[in-house]
C-alpha cells in the first residue's frame, strides 16, 4: 500500500507519499514532518459522483426501496475541503447530518469501463464526509442544493493505494460516539460495479471522486461537534462544524 496527499508549506502546495510521520515530495523527494504541513484535500476533482440508498440498512432507515440501478447525484468542486478544515453550518439550513462513505479516486481519464477492468483506473480509496442539509433534502424534489453547499464533502485525509475494498469496516464517530458500523461487504453494487456504472454515463477524469453511499446510523449535527470518518486500512477524516 502506498499513502498519497497533498500539502502546503509555506504557500508551496505539492504532492507527497506518506511514510509514517513523514512526508516526502514526489516532485523533488524533499522530506518533511508532518506535523509540520497543512493537510490538503488529497485530489482536486472536477466532480464528486455520489450513490444514494447503496446500502440496504440505510434504504430502510430512509422508508426507501431498494434501487433497481444506482442512484447517482453531484457535488460541485466548491464543496470539497480537506482534513482538519470546518464544516461551516449554513444559514438556510437547520438540520445538517453526517454521512460516512468510501470514497473511489479515479486515476486516469476513464469511460465505459467494465468492472473487471476497473482496477486499472481506479488511483485509490480516501473517507468522504456527505454532509447533507437534511431538512432541505426533504424541502426540495431533488437534492442539489441539500449536498452542495461550501465545505458539504470533506475528503481526506490522504488516497490509499493498493487497498481490497470489498470488506472494510466504514464508522462515523460524534464527538467521540460511534453513530454509524458497517462494512463495505454491505454495498449493494460494489466499488467495481459502480465504476462500471458511472462510467457508462459521464466521463471520469483524473482525481475524480465516486463516494460509494453511506451505511444506517445517520444522524445531526450541530456546531462545536467534531465528526470523524474512520474507514479501516483507509485513514481517519476529521473535522468540525463551525
Amino acid at each position: 500500500m502506498t499513502v498519497i496527499g497533498r500539502f502546503m508549506d509555506n504557500g508551496m502546495i505539492f504532492e507527497g507519499e506518506v511514510v509514517g510521520d513523514k512526508v516526502i515530495s514526489r516532485a523533488d523527494f524533499r522530506e518533511y514532518g508532518l506535523n509540520e504541513l497543512k493537510i490538503l484535500p488529497p485530489c482536486s476533482p472536477s466532480k464528486v459522483v455520489c450513490v444514494g440508498l447503496n446500502y440496504r440498512d440505510h434504504a430502510e432507515e430512509m422508508k426507501d426501496r431498494i434501487p433497481d440501478e444506482p442512484v447517482l447525484f453531484l457535488k460541485p468542486p466548491s464543496s470539497v475541503i480537506g482534513h482538519g478544515d470546518n464544516i461551516i453550518y449554513p444559514a438556510q439550513s437547520k438540520r445538517i447530518d453526517y454521512e460516512a462513505e468510501l470514497a473511489v479516486v479515479i486515476g486516469k481519464k476513464t469511460g465505459h469501463i467494465r468492472a473487471d477492468k476497473a482496477d486499472d483506473h481506479i488511483l485509490g480509496y480516501t473517507c468522504l464526509n456527505d454532509v447533507t442539509a437534511r431538512d432541505l433534502q426533504k424541502k426540495d424534489v431533488q437534492w442539489t442544493r441539500a449536498k452542495s453547499f461550501d465545505t458539504f464533502s470533506p475528503i481526506g485525509p490522504f488516497i490509499v493505494t493498493g487497498v481490497d475494498p470489498s470488506s472494510l469496516s466504514i464508522k462515523s464517530r460524534l464527538n467521540g460516539e460511534v453513530k454509524q458500523s458497517s462494512n463495505t461487504k454491505n454495498l449493494i453494487v460494489d466499488v467495481r460495479r459502480l465504476v462500471e456504472f458511472v462510467s457508462g454515463v459521464m466521463t471520469l477524469e483524473a482525481g475524480d471522486v465516486i463516494a460509494t453511499g453511506t451505511p444506517s446510523g445517520i444522524g445531526p449535527m450541530e456546531k462545536g461537534d467534531v465528526i470523524e470518518i474512520e474507514i479501516e486500512k483507509v485513514g481517519t477524516l476529521m473535522n468540525l462544524v463551525a
